[in-house]
């Protein structure tokens, strides 16, 4: 404020000491007039006095004024016209009005009456959906742009620079890697010292070429595991690549017969080293738990990418883990007073197989067993094995439903989910929240979707099947084992079904697990009757086959028609004999199923992980072998939906 408006004294307060000294100066002339008349004339001097202040005090005041308004006016026309924001008016059909001098670099030189579109479409779009701001950039510049839709005008303010800043801190921002070496020890033990020290080498020295090309802090930390330390910014540029360096490795380590691949686990977005390491021990565990040969990323927000997955799955598993992992589960089963066993929804030939092979687990250990199966989902493929279940008398006690199940807890209760590990598949979910250990035997590449902390977990995704394993479980088992036809029978059947009688994903463990099922009474030709087929289903198949075609690189696409279901089961076979075709890398086959959901089914000889391409789609499965459902009505939108993941798979990284 003005000095002179601090000294301001008149006012009211002045007019009422003038009225109250004519009071007191009339009262004095009563006694003494001499006084009152001096006292008169003493008080008009002083009312001509304050008369002429108060005149130069509005004369000064208007002056501030007039003073101050063409300062502001003169500040408020050098905002619009000098400073480096932009305003722009515009009408109601989007078109410009006027504009500052600042946004003419980037108009037309005759911009009145053209649309807003000749600054940005993306700033077009923003201002007629009723955005209140919005974030364009126009010649390299970043530009936060504020809408004033009522005024129709919107501010746009230069950002670049704090753009960039954030631009450099994500960059900057510290990555964690663990890289692991798989099957490392198993396939260099008994190696010749010199042998193992030449093929150390050439490792190690593909990884240090690779980390000092893009500036990443490479450390080995074990024989076979190496912690890396980058920024953001190293780690995109490695995503674009599709981290080429797991399939420099498997070359080189190929060709000295070798075939040693590598797992990497990497932690991203988070401040605090600790959490970055936790989150990179993570990953890896959910690399190699889907085989390895692959890189997770895991963010702070739980989201998880993977890159490569190429090579089958080797096998990794020994007997001293299957001896270890049967003797816990016989620990956990004779702590408890009854033992429950569940598969996915709508059972497969393995899970019904594997269910009856943890059911002869608690049996010989003398503990009550039950298998949960909902009768009203029982897929079509395992029909005839229920029917034989159904006559064999003391095996049908041992088949419960949800609601039975449920019934039956008690606080010693053990869980043991067979043939998948996600909570969201499994036959009654209820159960996994209600009771509190779980035990999880699956053979699927893990996940991020997973059961919350289970006692036990046996996941091996290099076995042909969930049989197969539990198969291995029963040898283990310290008491004499006696099993019926039935059900030796199903769990062998479960290996068939799996491994589409030993054809795929096969390996020496699983013809061992298919001879202790064998002399353990296996009948090889009820398996067959079990298998059998109509012939109505055989021309629905081979109807499904026909409408086939080739999309990408040797990737046949299958669509079924949109008034028919058809069974899993069917849309499975059909899959495998496209497989069979000439020049087919891959096959899927969509089909509306009974039950009315969209599923799809996807095989492939190897070269491509339709594992991958199905869990972008919110399913999963294995390399050669995987599945989806979705969750939509038409066919066409299903093959739309298929083929944005198979170009997301050949292009880039998958998300889960």
């Amino acid at each position: 404020m003005p000095r002179f408006l601090l000294r301001r004294w008149h006012g009211y307060h002045v007019i009422a000491l003038f009225v109250l000294s004519i009071i007191f100066i009339g009262i004095l002339s009563l006694y003494q007039w001499q006084a009152g008349a001096l006292g008169f004339l003493l008080l008009l001097s002083i009312a001509v006095y304050t008369l002429f202040a108060k005149k130069s005090f509005d004369r000064d005041f208007e002056k501030y004024i007039r003073t101050l308004t063409h300062r502001v006016n003169k500040a408020g026309e050098e905002a619009v016209t000098e400073l480096p924001i932009g305003i722009v008016l515009f009408n109601e059909d989007y078109e410009i009005q006027w504009a500052n001098p600042y946004m003419t670099s980037y108009l037309p030189d005759e911009f009145l009456g053209e649309s807003i579109k000749v600054i940005s479409e993306d700033l077009t779009s923003s201002v007629k959906k009723g955005d209140e701001t919005t974030e364009i950039t126009l010649e390299n510049r970043h530009y936060y742009v504020y809408i004033r839709q009522e005024e129709r005008l919107f501010y746009l303010f230069d950002m670049t620079d704090t753009a960039n800043t954030r631009a450099m801190y994500l960059n900057e921002r510290t990555v964690v890697g663990i890289i692991d070496l798989d099957n490392y020890d198993e396939l260099t033990q008994g190696m010749e010292d010199q042998v193992r020290s030449k093929l150390m080498s050439h490792i190690t020295s593909l990884l240090n070429s690779w980390a000092s090309e893009y500036q990443i802090l490479l450390r080995s930390i074990s024989s076979d595991r190496f912690i890396a330390i980058m920024n953001k910014k190293a780690l995109r540029e490695l995503e674009k690549t599709r981290f080429e360096i797991l399939d420099e490795v498997r070359e080189v380590t190929g060709k000295e017969k070798v075939p040693i691949t590598l797992s990497v686990g990497i932690g991203s977005g988070d401040s605090s080293l600790k959490e970055l390491g936790n989150l990179a021990q993570s990953s890896l565990d959910l690399a190699l738990g889907r085989g390895g040969d692959q890189v997770a990323i895991k963010e702070t927000n739980g989201k998880v990418r993977f890159y490569g997955g190429k090579s089958n799955a080797m096998e990794k598993r020994t007997r001293v883990r299957a001896r270890v992992i049967s003797h816990a589960l016989r620990d956990f089963v004779l702590e408890s007073d009854q033992v429950i066993i569940m598969g996915h929804k709508n059972p497969d030939m393995d899970a019904i197989g594997a269910a009856i092979g943890v059911l002869k687990i608690a049996e010989v250990n003398e503990k009550d067993a039950y298998v949960v199966v909902d009768p009203d989902e029982i897929n079509p493929d395992v029909q005839k094995l229920m029917e034989e279940i159904s006559k064999h008398e003391h095996l049908w006690t041992q088949f419960i439903t949800p609601d039975e199940a449920l019934d039956e807890l008690s606080r010693h209760t053990l869980l043991v989910v067979v043939d998948t590990h996600k909570p969201s598949l499994v036959i009654e979910p209820r159960l996994v929240d209600a009771i509190e250990r779980v035990v999880v035997l699956d053979h699927h590449r893990r996940s991020e979707e997973f059961i919350k902390d289970p006692v036990l977990v046996y996941m091996e995704p290099y076995a042909s099947s969930t049989a197969e394993l539990v198969t291995e479980l029963l040898e283990y088992q310290p008491k004499k084992l006696e099993m019926d036809v039935l059900e030796a029978t199903a769990m062998l059947a479960g290996i068939m079904v799996d491994t589409k009688s030993f054809a795929i994903r096969t390996g020496s463990r699983t013809f061992d697990a298919a001879s202790f099922l064998k002399s353990h009474g296996a009948d090889t030709t009820l398996v067959q009757m079990l298998l059998k087929e109509d012939i109505d289903t055989y021309v629905r198949r081979s109807r499904l086959i026909e409408s086939a075609s080739i999309y990408r690189d040797g990737l046949a696409i299958a669509v079924g028609s949109p008034d028919e279901t058809l069974d899993q089961i069917l849309i499975a076979q059909a899959a495998d004999i496209l497989l069979t075709m000439n020049d087919v890398k891959g096959s899927f086959v969509i089909s509306k199923r009974r039950d009315g959901v969209m599923s799809i089914s996807a095989r492939s000889l190897g070269e491509v992980n339709v594992q991958l391409i199905m869990e972008a789609l919110g399913g999963g499965g294995h390399l050669t072998n995987a599945a989806t459902q979705l969750d939509t009505d038409s066919i066409e939108d299903a093959e739309e939906q298929l083929k944005n993941a198979i170009d997301q798979y050949l292009e880039g990284g998958t998300e889960e």
